[in-house]
């Protein structure tokens, strides 16, 4: 048995969701899924369901940065997913840690409210999120809310695109599940120009932990050795599917099925977005 096979592993920065639906377990599910390995780091503990969070409790600073530096001076990390934060201490934790490791790419989906719409991130936090994260991220992952809330003074999504990539951050890909239009219009930027735009068959349903699973499938295939392009075109349509193939075990949003692909054909529903 050849116990040396490669497989890319990618250090994950997030709350832990007790529904399993979002945070740390989302991001394992999804880096499995992507043929990688998933090294987790709790940012912080949540109270949660699948109709919303009750609260939360942040980890402090030396915690966070004690458990990524374990990782990342015993394991080959070829990625960086960060999902929830919990507080600026979290954020000046991620800050440092990405300082000492500025060649390793860095998939960032900004967490500042769940699903249901409670607020994950006061004006502090998003103020040390623009300062000491945005500068050093590969690809950005915001849903058109949290573009609008880290690009205060941008007036369209199209502008808050380009106020992000003043921050220093080198792609953002706004997501636009929020947006009332027929189609889903995902838009992806880099090098101060719009690269592309995708349209995705609006579903139904609501889903737990979305965001969570597009931004770890980008990291996953970035680990992998995907270009940014093709790692989000690909990350979308992985993810548009396991939506359209979500389960309801709780009486909120419905879960993402991660391992979509892993069910036999006729279970599955296939549907190009």
């Amino acid at each position: 048995m050849n116990n040396d096979k490669a497989m890319p592993v990618v250090l994950v920065f997030a709350g832990n969701d007790p529904t399993g639906g979002a945070g740390i377990q989302a991001d394992i599910e999804t880096l499995a899924s992507m043929g990688c390995h998933a090294a987790p780091v709790i940012t912080a503990i949540t109270i949660q369901d699948t109709q919303g969070v009750r609260g939360y409790f942040p980890l402090d600073m030396p915690s966070i940065v004690e458990q990524a530096r374990c990782v990342l001076e015993d394991m080959p990390v070829e990625a960086i997913k960060i999902g929830m934060l919990g507080s600026v201490d979290a954020i000046e934790a991620i800050a440092t840690i990405l300082n000492d490791y500025p060649d390793l790419p860095v998939i960032f989906d900004p967490v500042l409210a769940s699903g249901g719409g409670a607020e994950l991130a006061d004006e502090e936090m998003i103020a040390a999120i623009v300062q000491l994260l945005l500068p050093n991220t590969l690809i950005l992952v915001p849903n058109s809310l949290e573009a609008r809330a880290l690009a205060r003074e941008a007036d369209v999504l199209d502008a808050c695109a380009h106020e992000l990539l003043d921050t220093g951050c080198k792609y953002v890909l706004i997501t636009g599940s929020h947006e009332q239009t027929e189609k889903v219009q995902n838009a992806f930027y880099g090098h101060e120009r719009l690269l592309d735009t995708f349209f995705w068959d609006r579903l139904e349903a609501t889903y737990h932990g979305s965001g969570c699973t597009l931004a770890s499938a980008i990291a996953g295939l970035i680990a992998q050795g995907l270009d940014p392009l093709s790692a989000v075109h690909e990350a979308q349509e992985y993810t548009w599917k396991s939506l359209k193939n979500g389960y309801r075990v709780g009486m909120g949003q419905l879960l993402p099925d991660r391992f979509f692909w892993a069910q036999t054909t006729e279970d599955l529903t296939f549907d190009e977005g």
